[in-house]
């Protein structure tokens, strides 16, 4: 039989996360547009804010899937399995 599966976020929460998401990315993008500086370096602070943005996404995924990992190894030693 399968465990059963909790859902540790609220619908709520990550609508919370989401939208806190938007608003901040908007806000540094306009905040680039608007700087007072070359074009260049807009340009360049645009494609930095993206790389951190990916890069934030990559190193999120990986934690994950260590955390996923060593719930998988407490299972498979016949611990308890609570995660979803």
């Amino acid at each position: 039989m399968a465990p059963a599966s909790r859902n540790i976020t609220s619908n709520a929460f990550f609508f919370q996360a989401a939208l806190s998401f938007l608003i901040s990315f908007a806000a540094v993008g306009l905040g680039i547009v608007y700087l007072p500086v070359d074009m260049w370096v807009r340009g360049f602070l645009g494609i930095a804010m993206l790389y951190v943005i990916t890069s934030t996404f990559t190193l999120a995924k990986c934690v994950r899937d260590r955390q996923e990992m060593a719930a998988l190894e407490r299972v498979a030693g016949g611990a308890p399995y609570y995660g979803s």
